[in-house]
């Protein structure tokens, strides 16, 4: 049953095909006509057609070179290791702070553009310890 239904459908879009595609072996005139050639702008001279410019796809892909791209894996590598090294001190950072919780004082944090520096902290670290 399938078969035939499939056969129905496929018989259906052939004739509708060549209906709208009429295909005679040949290729199809353009139905629009091509336009004059644009006048030249005043900065060219009269009888000079603008210029096209090349099309990126008319030449074959390059590829970077083989010491490019390792420059590219090397600055790679080393903004990972950048990450890496500062998660490992943002880490070591709230480990001294949960230390300094446990033993009740508290932790001279300061950031870049803070208000105040760590020098703040320096009184209550003496009065506390």
């Amino acid at each position: 049953m399938r078969h035939s239904i499939a056969h129905a459908i496929l018989a259906c879009l052939r004739t509708l095909i060549a209906l709208f595609l009429p295909a005679t072996g040949r290729r199809r005139k353009c139905c629009v006509q091509p336009r004059a050639v644009a006048e030249p702008q005043s900065g060219t001279p009269s009888g000079t057609p603008s210029v096209i410019p090349e099309s990126p796809w008319s030449r074959p892909w390059t590829s970077p070179s083989k010491e490019e791209a390792a420059a590219i894996f090397r600055r790679q590598a080393e903004a990972r290791a950048r990450a890496e090294a500062a998660e490992v001190q943002r880490q070591r950072e709230r480990r001294r702070a949960a230390a300094y919780a446990a033993a009740g004082l508290e932790y001279p944090y300061t950031y870049e553009g803070a208000p105040f520096g760590a020098e703040a902290f320096a009184n209550v670290m003496r009065e506390t310890a």
